[in-house]
C-alpha cells in the first residue's frame, strides 16, 4: 500500500470538555438566581447545610463556592444571620460610607453635656475654627457618662472620622480607648479635663491661676477663714487644679489650710440642675446650709463652677446671711446672663471661647502632622469683680486692683 498516514483517535475526534468542578457549578447556579432576580439584592440566600443537602455535596464545596462570590461583592455575610445579596458590587452595605460624604475632612467633638453657657461657647469656638479652615463638625453628648463615652468613642472612629476633640467625662483620669488612639497615631486633642494617666494633646483653661486669683481677691480684701465648695474633684483635673489654686493663694499668704472649711462631695448632676431648672437641687443646698452652720467663722467662699456658687447663694439666703455683706462669694467660672442677675457674681472667666478655638487649631495642626511632638495649651483667665464680693468691714465694697475687670 502506499504510504498511507494513520489518523490517530485524538487527532479525528473533538476534544471534550473537561468536567467542570462542583463548586464552580453551585457558583453559577447562585448566580444565576441573582441575575434572574430570583434572589433580589437584600435577600438572604440558602444556608450552606440547605445547599450542600441540595446538590449533596460537602459544606467545604459550599463554602468555596460562597467565597468566590463574597470576594466579588456579589453576596456578603453576617456572623450569626447568613449569607445576603448585595445591593452593588461593593459588598456589604456599610453604615457609613466615607466616600459618599461631603467634601471636606470631618472633626467629632465628644462633651458631656450641652446646658450652659461654658460648654456653648467652648463649641462656638470650636464650630468656628473649623468651619474657617474647611472642615465639617460631628458632636455628640456622653451625658458624662464614661461607659458612653467609650461607645461613642468607637462609634466615631468606625464612622470614618478625621480627628476627635473630646472634653472628657467628669471623675475620669484615665481612658483606655484614648490611649490607643494617641499611640496608634490618631489625631486627637483633649479640652478642659486633661487626663494624667494618657499622655496627649490638650487645651485647658489656667484653673490653678484662676482659682488662685478668686482666694487672692478674697484674702486682699480682708478675709481669712475662706471656703471652698466644688463637686467631686477626685479624677477631675480641671476640679483638682482649682482646688490646687486655691489652697496655694491660701500657703502663699500665710493662712492656714483647714480641710474643715472645705465641702468637695456635692453631686455634679444634682447641683447642674440649677443651671437648666433655675431652682437649687434641695439635698445640695441642705448640705451647703449644714457646712455653713457647722462652720460660722467663714467669710468667704470660692465655689468651684456657677452651679455651685447659685446653689451657695440660696443656702446663705436661707441662713439669713447676705451677699456680699456677711459673706463674700466668688464664682470659678460665669453662667449665662449672669450680669443681670439680682447679685452680680464675681468670677473667673474660663475663656472659654478661645479654648475652643485653640483646641481646633491644634487638632488641624495634628492632623497634618500626626508624628509632630504632642503639646499643651494653657489659656489665661480672666478676674472680673462684681457685686458678690466685698470688704471686710465694708458692705458692698471690693477692692480692684489694675487690671482686673468689673462689668
Amino acid at each position: 500500500m502506499p504510504n498511507e498516514r494513520k489518523t490517530s483517535r485524538t487527532e479525528a475526534e473533538p476534544k471534550q470538555p473537561g468536567r467542570i468542578p462542583l463548586y464552580k457549578q453551585i457558583k453559577q447556579f447562585i448566580l444565576d438566581n441573582i441575575r434572574q432576580s430570583v434572589w433580589q439584592p437584600g435577600d438572604k440566600t440558602p444556608s450552606e447545610n440547605e445547599l450542600a443537602a441540595q446538590f449533596q455535596v460537602s459544606r467545604i464545596t459550599i463554602k468555596n463556592a460562597l467565597q468566590e462570590l463574597i470576594e466579588e461583592g456579589l453576596i456578603y455575610r453576617v456572623q450569626g444571620k447568613g449569607t445576603f445579596v448585595s445591593p452593588d458590587r461593593r459588598g456589604e452595605p456599610p453604615v457609613y460610607r466615607q466616600e459618599g460624604r461631603s467634601s471636606g475632612p470631618t472633626v467629632a467633638f465628644l462633651i458631656p453635656r450641652l446646658d450652659n453657657r461654658f460648654t456653648a461657647n467652648l463649641l462656638h469656638g470650636i464650630e468656628n475654627e473649623l468651619a474657617e479652615a474647611g472642615f465639617h463638625l460631628l458632636f455628640r453628648t456622653t451625658a458624662d457618662s464614661q461607659e458612653t463615652e467609650k461607645r461613642l468613642l468607637r462609634e466615631i472612629v468606625e464612622a470614618g472620622v478625621d480627628g476627635i476633640i473630646i472634653y472628657p467625662a467628669q471623675g475620669q483620669s484615665y481612658n483606655e480607648d484614648l490611649l490607643k488612639l494617641t499611640l496608634n497615631e490618631f489625631p486627637v486633642v483633649v479640652v478642659d479635663r486633661y487626663l494624667r494617666g494618657v499622655e496627649t494633646n490638650y487645651v485647658c483653661s489656667d484653673n490653678v491661676s484662676g482659682a488662685f486669683e478668686a482666694t487672692d481677691l478674697c484674702i486682699r480684701n480682708g478675709h481669712r477663714r475662706i471656703a471652698f465648695v466644688s463637686t467631686h474633684p477626685e479624677g477631675t483635673s480641671s476640679l483638682e487644679d482649682r482646688l490646687s489654686g486655691y489652697e496655694k493663694a491660701l500657703f502663699e499668704r500665710g493662712i492656714l489650710i483647714d480641710r474643715h472649711q472645705r465641702l468637695t462631695d456635692l453631686d455634679g448632676k444634682l447641683v447642674n440642675g440649677i443651671l437648666r431648672e433655675g431652682v437649687s437641687e434641695p439635698a445640695s443646698t441642705e448640705r451647703i446650709v449644714r457646712f455653713l452652720e457647722r462652720n460660722p467663722e467663714i467669710t468667704a467662699v470660692v465655689a468651684a463652677n456657677s452651679a455651685v456658687g447659685l446653689t451657695v447663694m440660696e443656702a446663705a439666703k436661707r441662713l439669713g446671711k447676705r451677699v456680699p455683706d456677711q459673706l463674700s462669694v466668688v464664682f470659678l467660672d460665669d453662667y449665662e446672663l449672669s450680669a443681670f442677675s439680682a447679685i452680680p457674681p464675681t468670677h473667673v472667666n474660663q475663656e472659654e471661647y478661645t479654648v475652643g478655638r485653640e483646641a481646633a487649631k491644634l487638632l488641624v495642626s495634628v492632623m497634618n502632622d500626626p508624628r509632630q511632638k504632642r503639646r499643651k495649651i494653657v489659656v489665661p483667665t480672666r478676674l472680673v469683680v462684681r457685686a458678690s464680693t466685698a470688704a471686710v468691714g465694708e458692705p458692698g465694697t471690693a477692692l480692684l486692683e489694675p487690671g482686673m475687670a468689673e462689668t
